[in-house]
């Protein structure tokens, strides 16, 4: 950790895109490379740049290969579901992607209250949701003062004995001050994209009269949050504001300037592209345009890259494309999702607000739950790590060394079990509790297989939030 590394500017824009000109590696330098990622310590700048100038069918298939071969060793077969709660749709920005942009005048606007977020959570409790991603535009109705009120009210909320163990939040930049107080509510992650990192796209899509068009002060927000004592961080970029390989090549800097100046990188990173918005013009024409295939590569490039930070995939992508890229990367996926503030509870209440942008996946929790079993994943409610201190250095410091694992397979176990005891379908609970018997028999260590039977007898027997 270094003090003298805090709170500077760390892109080099001319820097970054230089690296990606220039011929695709050779075949054995691919090999050279991608031998030094399978032993999970990462890659650097120079790696990474070589990787994505890739275009090599075959060449780009041995990347993913090893991509999941990395996502198997470290994450094995779970996949950590979310849901996001919108409070709030309106914004004080003029985001040209974003259909809560404040020049779109057709969006029905909302903040909810207090009764409105708890009778969101109780919709989500009912579906078998235990971790949310709270979740608004940026404007003066949405101050610190209302989004500590929000969490608390997340956390009191209580359905049928279940509640939200865990919130993660992706909001505007604060002061420290304010990241004091919010680290005081016990969120887990604090999520903010920076959209673009190149400083001169940046100014165009966000223009000048917001707080958003201040390019330094979004870039620096993760060195204020981690200042305040924020433990997990997560980065983001929206895909189609510049090109892709400048993206990449800039999440590792961040993640290495995180790794310097506070001794730790980010714990996750977000991978969401230009969907359509309503009242957002760009999307009707997107400016550089990540392909399916592009795609591909560049989540398994991240992977071998940053193999101990989660990659989060959001609804925006079909639920085809979704479950394929399960196996190079994604250690984490929201489910059931809505992007509208009040949306949950819809049916029951009779309104409905705009959404942010339109989804690719519109299956319910249990329908995406059934795909994950079907493809032999297991799905994780866990949020054992947060509870025990499991965060930031401390979670790398058991991560790398492959100890982290001991911890995370059985707690998705017994969140799973859960799921299947209290919300799942009869086709569901049937399919899930075979696969956590194949799971539970491929354990090696005897203690630990009978340690994880043992609290699966209690879990069906009634008791609920085991974890180690």
């Amino acid at each position: 950790m270094s003090e003298n590394k805090k709170f500077k500017n760390f892109i080099d824009k001319d820097k970054l895109y230089s690296l990606i000109e220039g011929e695709a590696p050779t075949a054995a330098e691919l090999k050279e490379i991608l031998n030094r990622a399978s032993e999970l310590h990462g890659l650097d700048l120079k790696d990474v740049a070589a990787l994505l100038r890739v275009t090599d069918h075959d060449q780009i298939y041995e990347i993913m290969e090893v991509a999941k071969n990395v996502k198997q060793e470290i994450y094995g077969k779970r996949l950590v579901l979310f849901a996001p709660l919108y409070t709030g749709n309106r914004c004080i920005n003029n985001c040209l992607y974003c259909s809560f942009r404040r020049d779109n005048k057709t969006l029905k606007r909302k903040v909810l209250n207090m009764k409105e977020i708890e009778t969101e959570v109780r919709e989500l409790l009912q579906e078998g949701h235990k971790r949310v991603l709270l979740i608004c535009g940026e404007t003066p109705a949405n101050d610190i003062n209302y989004i500590c009120e929000a969490i608390r009210t997340t956390y009191a909320v209580v359905e049928n004995g279940h509640n939200v163990r865990r919130i993660n939040v992706e909001l505007a930049p604060m002061s420290i001050e304010d990241f004091s107080k919010l680290k005081e509510e016990k969120i887990g992650t604090y999520v903010c994209f920076q959209e673009t990192y190149d400083p001169d796209l940046y100014k165009i899509y966000h223009p000048n009269d917001t707080p958003k068009a201040d390019y330094e002060n979004r870039l620096l927000v993760m060195d204020r949050a981690m200042e305040a004592g924020i433990d997990d961080v997560g980065l983001g970029v929206l895909f189609g504001l510049a090109d892709y390989r400048f993206e990449i090549l800039a999440l590792m800097e961040h993640a290495r300037h995180l790794e310097e100046a506070f001794g730790c990188g980010p714990h996750t990173i977000s991978f969401p592209r230009i969907e359509p918005a309503e009242g957002a013009p760009l999307p009707e024409n997107i400016p550089h345009k990540v392909s399916d295939d592009d795609f591909k590569k560049i989540i398994a490039i991240i992977r071998i890259a940053l193999p101990y930070t989660g990659i989060i995939l959001s609804t925006r992508e079909s639920d085809s494309l979704r479950n394929e890229l399960f196996q190079y990367g994604i250690s984490q996926i929201s489910a059931g999702s809505r992007t509208n503030p009040g949306a949950y509870a819809e049916d029951t209440q009779g309104h409905k607000t705009g959404s942010q942008f339109q989804l690719g996946d519109h299956r319910n929790l249990d329908e995406v739950i059934s795909s994950m079993i079907d493809g032999g994943y297991i799905p994780s409610f866990c949020t054992g790590c947060y509870r025990k201190g499991r965060i930031g250095q401390d979670f790398m410091d058991l991560a790398k060394p492959g100890l982290i694992k001991e911890y995370c397979m059985p707690n998705a176990i017994f969140t799973f079990r859960e799921y299947l005891n209290d919300f799942a379908t009869p086709e569901t609970k049937a399919k899930g509790m075979n696969l956590i018997k194949e799971l539970v028999g491929e354990i090696k260590k005897e203690n630990l297989q009978k340690s994880i039977n043992k609290n699966l007898e209690q879990i069906d027997q009634g008791e609920r939030d085991i974890y180690f």
